[in-house]
């Protein structure tokens, strides 16, 4: 099959991926003061905010040990976020490699993706100080957290390839993604509890269960779910939940990848 070609040959370059990777970790903290530290510290400033805003400001001090369930939804957030708003424009911002060079132009998201993973799994130790200090119970249900992570990097990578290949055509997607990802947000249970969403929602006389189809329709509702199972709540996740989850991020990531590779032959044309 052609695809198993791609894969073997995209084996082949996985010297150049970390090569890509170490660039992209190096350039984004060259001049840097705090250097990789902001790895720690742009969560931890994130969290502060929230849990000032919705523990002092909305006084609400109804979820024991916020800034530990904050910070769970947080990391995993940051790592879909940035990885997919920096993906989209990857393959237009290394046109001059494109046009020069020949590789699997599948490198250039796919680097991006881990390089945003190496971030996450810095910024993990500071998650599990956080609860230790803080006195939130940790289980062996932490352990499982790869698995969860694994699938988070398949459902990533599947859409930065879709949407970088998009972007080389539309130039407009960027820009349109910037928005939908601020909308996003607020409809992933990333700072509240997925259970403060109702049940029973009308909308033009058709009634709905929105926590339900919140879960069903938003893959990152489903994975974050997961990290506070894992991490918040010591408990591990459901196994259909977890199956479903993994089900979609493969879906995600194959179709994702048929795309790419079926118009990535015109990417020399017009970049």
């Amino acid at each position: 099959m052609e695809i198993l070609h791609h894969l073997r040959e995209l084996w082949q370059y996985r010297e150049l991926i970390r090569n890509l990777v170490v660039r992209d970790l190096k350039v984004r903290y060259r001049s840097s003061v705090l250097g990789i530290a902001w790895s720690w510290l742009n969560p931890l400033l994130l969290m502060i905010v929230y849990t000032v805003f919705f523990t002092i400001f909305l006084r609400d001090s109804s979820i024991a040990h916020y800034p530990v369930f904050l910070l769970c939804g947080l990391l995993s957030w940051n790592f879909f976020s940035d990885s997919v708003l920096q993906a989209t424009g990857c393959i237009i911002g290394n046109a001059h490699l494109i046009k020069k060079v020949y590789f699997p132009r599948e490198v250039l998201p796919i680097s991006i993706v881990l390089a945003n993973l190496v971030n996450l799994l810095i910024a993990l130790p500071i998650f599990f100080i956080l609860a230790l200090v803080s006195g939130a119970s940790l289980t062996w249900s932490a352990l499982l957290l790869p698995v969860i992570i694994l699938i988070q990097v398949a459902f990533i990578i599947g859409l930065a390839l879709l949407l970088s290949t998009l972007n080389v055509f539309y130039r407009d997607t960027q820009h349109i993604l910037s928005v939908i990802m601020l909308a996003w947000f607020f409809l992933t249970p990333v700072f509240y509890p997925i259970g403060t969403v109702p049940q029973e929602v009308n909308v033009l006389g058709v009634t709905f269960n929105a926590q339900l189809w919140l879960r069903r329709l938003n893959p990152m509702a489903s994975i974050i779910a997961s990290y506070r199972d894992l991490l918040y709540h010591g408990a591990p996740t459901g196994l259909d939940f977890l199956l479903r989850t993994a089900v979609t991020a493969l879906i995600v990531l194959v179709a994702g990848y048929l795309v790419f590779l079926r118009y990535s032959v015109r990417f020399g044309e017009e970049v």
